[in-house]
């Protein structure tokens, strides 16, 4: 039986993700939604230099990052986390709709707006 159920689940406990944003009541909430899902919560950064240091010693599966980090933008971090083969799902409070042209035209696997996120949406955008 326990090996059943492991292997039904063998998908979320496999995924590794890096979380980036400049917020870090966000990073603590997501991180605990998303180990709880069975996510490994690889690393959280709060910065693009952070979030590409840890992208390179950690190798996430995915990444999930904020389109607004402070000063900087998400938008360029998905570019340059492309270059190590790392899928980036963009993340905001505001609405889909609002970011729906620079998502389809950056390297993001797609936009998942905070107040969703769960493993499962993360997975769908993933497949897509």
């Amino acid at each position: 039986m326990r090996l059943a159920r492991r292997l039904r689940n063998a998908d979320t406990v496999l995924m590794r993700c890096l979380l980036v944003d400049d917020n870090r009541a966000f990073l603590e909430t997501a991180r605990g939604i998303l180990e709880a899902q069975g996510v490994t919560v690889t690393g959280m950064a709060s910065s693009t230099a952070e979030a590409l240091k840890q992208a390179d010693a950690l190798r996430p599966d995915v990444a999930v990052v904020d389109i607004g980090l402070g000063s900087e933008n998400g938008f360029d971090l998905a570019r340059d986390l492309a270059v190590y083969g790392i899928p980036v799902i963009m993340t905001s409070t505001s609405a889909e709709a609002d970011y729906a042209d620079l998502v389809a035209e950056s390297t993001a696997a797609g936009f998942l707006p905070k107040a969703e996120l769960s493993a499962a949406r993360i997975r769908l955008l993933l497949e897509a």
